[in-house]
């Protein structure tokens, strides 16, 4: 039973005094021992969304949930292609038998591989024009934030509650590609021919790597529409900013790990020696020569010589004195200490755009 008393006006002071008492029977029509109605007891124990978080979701539901269908859809594809590539070991007798000698055999799935990674290394660039750049620039271009603001929540809060809640998807998103695909590669991650884990194919969608991309290309996404204020305008911005982050990121990938060098036994000036033998895995640079001195010369030394007179080369190298070569290299068991390396930088970067949004908000969020 519920009673609802109309308002009241004390002509006195001309305020206007609204009261509303709801009770509830829980004992009608039912035992006397005051068990509460069903209806009441379910939504009790469904957890909802209220308040800031209700309304956040609600205005980014479409998104949000675009989003989580296409990392189930992912994941299960991947899934169902783990698979497959399962299957073939199995019957090819892997790891008994090398893959090196399954080229041709092996080449669908290596093909699967690069074509599920060129669709999650553009995951951070979508997320960041499609998510990020609109997120509070459509709210600042249509009047929805003067609005915000006009209510009893603070800025501060409805701008955490934005940022929390899109950074929540994107994390699980990521996060559980990134498992996903790891779960796929792993059995062959050592052995498959043609799969360089310093790639962006590998080393972007593996471990913390994405998860930091996103984050960062979404709440850039977000400064730039909290700066522009036209949602179009910070989506196309956001676009050349995002790929611009890829493209530095690539080149600075490498420098994330320690070289390590590997030098052959070195022979007296002329005689032949080895290359040193490196772990297959291993992310090569450039070999050289070593001269006695310890000077090193590009492997375009003596090539003037006559290819067919061994002799005139071994003279040439006599010569400029080589004594042995060398090459740099960065072995595989690098690659996840090299990862949360690169992923801790991006953090820390998305934290400042992360702290900007709220000293920037202060002012600007109307």
């Amino acid at each position: 039973m519920s009673t609802f008393t109309s308002p009241s006006t004390d002509g006195s002071n001309g305020t206007t005094n609204r009261t509303m008492n709801a009770t509830m029977n829980g004992t009608k029509n039912g035992p006397g021992h005051g068990a509460g109605n069903p209806t009441t007891t379910e939504a009790t124990r469904r957890p909802r969304l209220s308040g800031m978080t209700w309304l956040v979701w609600r205005q980014h539901r479409a998104a949000f949930w675009t989003i989580i269908a296409a990392t189930v859809l992912c994941s299960a594809w991947i899934v169902h292609q783990r698979g497959q590539m399962t299957d073939f070991l199995d019957a090819y007798g892997f790891p008994a038998k090398s893959l090196d000698d399954a080229d041709t055999e092996f080449q669908p799935y290596v093909d699967a591989f690069h074509s599920v990674t060129t669709g999650l290394t553009a995951i951070p660039v979508i997320l960041g024009v499609l998510l990020g750049a609109p997120l509070l620039a459509g709210d600042l271009e249509n009047g929805t934030a003067k609005l915000i603001a006009a209510q009893s929540v603070s800025r501060n809060r409805w701008l955490a509650t934005k940022l929390g809640l899109a950074g929540l998807v994107v994390v699980v998103s990521t996060v559980t590609l990134s498992a996903v695909f790891a779960w796929w590669w792993s059995p062959v991650k050592s052995h498959a021919p043609g799969i360089g884990w310093t790639s962006s194919d590998f080393f972007n969608t593996t471990g913390p790597v994405p998860v930091a991309l996103a984050l960062l290309s979404v709440f850039g996404g977000v400064l730039i529409g909290v700066v522009l204020r036209r949602t179009l305008v910070a989506m196309v911005v956001t676009l050349g900013v995002t790929v611009a982050l890829q493209m530095v990121w690539g080149h600075f990938r490498l420098a994330l790990g320690d070289v390590v060098t590997a030098t052959s036994k070195p022979v007296s000036p002329g005689d032949v020696f080895l290359f040193p033998s490196v772990p297959d895995t291993a992310h090569q640079f450039d070999a050289t020569y070593v001269t006695g001195s310890g000077k090193l010369l590009g492997l375009d030394t003596c090539t003037e010589a006559e290819t067919d007179q061994d002799q005139a080369i071994r003279l040439c190298m006599k010569k400029a004195d080589v004594v042995g070569a060398s090459i740099d290299y960065i072995p595989m068991s690098q690659m996840s200490g090299m990862q949360w390396l690169g992923a801790s930088i991006l953090f820390a970067l998305t934290a400042g755009v992360v702290a900007f949004l709220f000293f920037w908000g202060r002012k600007r969020l109307v």
